[in-house]
């Protein structure tokens, strides 16, 4: 089967002459005339061409040529037509941030792994954590918290000692990070249709920002996290090692 294929890389050398070479082998269309766009780089470059390809209903494919690479399949010039033709696609919906700061701001963001708070001085945040309008936290004093996909339970989510979730399971991880009131309080999995709202307690004192992906919003109030009803994006890998072997071996590894 012949695709029509669409080469993007990160400025690394590596993934730069990577898809020279495939593009030489295989053709290289533009972007919008592409059956699936292949995205040469880390887990940070196919973040930011997720983002970019939100809502256009492309297949994203990507192909490690960076750092870590859990987003992407192994690279290999061979048979790619072949490789495509029989991925696995996972539809993914991003994560909305309203955030609100201390001038009285509003910033909104996508995040497809995690909407995290963190503190912004030497002292601890004091946040107030509520589900649904209902507060369930009144007082976590800790080094920040996030709510996680299950797309992003692998990356920062899991260095935290969260829960990997399933790509399909309807859950968000909801994490502390260095929690130190309640010290016991390892967080909460929770449905993916409710509204997470975090307040910051003290904030003069204690200064908060919140980080949406790369997005970066400084000094917040309070901001409120609920999965996309509107936003998707489309995701490839390989058949013989999908996105749910990846995070079903990640939870065995020694």
């Amino acid at each position: 089967m012949t695709l029509n294929l669409s080469f993007i890389a990160s400025p690394t050398l590596d993934a730069q002459a990577a898809a020279r070479h495939l593009a030489t082998l295989y053709g290289n269309v533009d972007e919008e005339d592409a059956d699936a766009i292949v995205a040469l780089g880390g887990d940070g470059f196919m973040l930011q061409t997720l983002h970019q390809q939100m809502n256009t209903g492309r297949r994203v494919y990507g192909m490690n040529r960076g750092s870590v690479g859990f987003l992407m399949n192994t690279y290999s010039d061979v048979d790619l037509h072949g490789r495509i033709a029989a991925a696995v696609e996972n539809t993914i919906r991003p994560l909305e941030m309203r955030a609100t700061d201390a001038a009285g701001l509003v910033h909104q963001a996508l995040a497809i792994n995690e909407i995290s708070l963190f503190r912004q001085s030497y002292q601890a945040a004091k946040l107030r954590l509520s589900v649904d309008g209902k507060v369930r936290l009144e007082e976590l004093i800790c080094d920040g918290v996030m709510v996680a996909t299950p797309a992003g339970s692998t990356a920062y989510n899991l260095s935290a000692y969260g829960p990997i979730l399933p790509l399909d399971a309807q859950l968000l991880a909801l994490t502390p990070v260095s929690a130190f009131r309640p010290r016991r309080w390892r967080g909460a999995l929770l449905p993916n249709k409710v509204r997470v709202s975090i307040e910051v307690l003290e904030q003069d004192k204690r200064p908060v920002n919140a980080v949406a992906d790369h997005m970066e919003v400084k000094s917040v109030v309070t901001v409120d996290v609920a999965e996309s009803s509107e936003h998707t994006a489309r995701i490839l890998t390989d058949s013989n090692h999908s996105w749910n072997d990846r995070i079903l071996a990640e939870q065995f590894l020694q």
